[in-house]
């Protein structure tokens, strides 16, 4: 198994896992919801585990999105640039993703240790969330997006088609390529 098909697969699990947190944490914000408005009891602690979830959930994600070339691009203008530019400006900004990614693991390493060793919850009262692994989810979910740019850079710029010209079609299971 190919080191691209294994982050693939890492990518779409951690897709579902976040879409089916997602999925619950709406009967969460529902159970509060009614709780609230029929028997003037909320559920404790719905606040602080909406919050942290919010998180994971956009770092769960964010290797899924890039993967599948759902990030923000002007795909109708590098479309009309010569394959040389394209692949340019591919690289370009897929080394931005990984620099945007890599600062974000190297400013909340120790950030994410500390909570952890330090004991950080939010919340008062009833019910305490710890923070830290929200911290971690969000290192794990930025090394899985510079994962998947690094895959994604592979199959658009150091090897965008063979030698007619034509695309990968190995990739064509998540989205297509941008033309060669």
């Amino acid at each position: 198994m190919s080191f691209r098909v294994i982050s693939d697969k890492v990518a779409k699990f951690m897709m579902v896992m976040a879409a089916t947190w997602a999925f619950i944490l709406t009967f969460i914000i529902m159970a509060d919801i009614i709780g609230r408005g029929v028997f003037n009891d909320p559920v404790q602690g719905v606040r602080e585990i909406v919050a942290n979830s919010i998180v994971i959930i956009v770092f769960l994600q964010a290797g899924y999105a890039i993967r599948s070339r759902s990030m923000l691009s002007a795909d109708f203008l590098i479309d009309h640039f010569p394959p040389w530019a394209r692949r340019t400006t591919l690289a370009l900004g897929y080394l931005l993703g990984v620099a945007f990614f890599v600062l974000i693991i190297w400013g909340g390493w120790q950030l994410a240790i500390d909570s952890w060793v330090g004991g950080e919850f939010e919340g008062e009262g009833a019910l305490r969330v710890p923070s830290w692994p929200t911290r971690f989810m969000i290192l794990f979910g930025s090394a899985l997006a510079i994962v998947n740019y690094v895959v994604m850079a592979y199959l658009d710029v150091v090897r965008p088609g063979d030698a007619n010209g034509a695309a990968d079609t190995r990739d064509a299971w998540f989205r297509p390529a941008p033309k060669p």
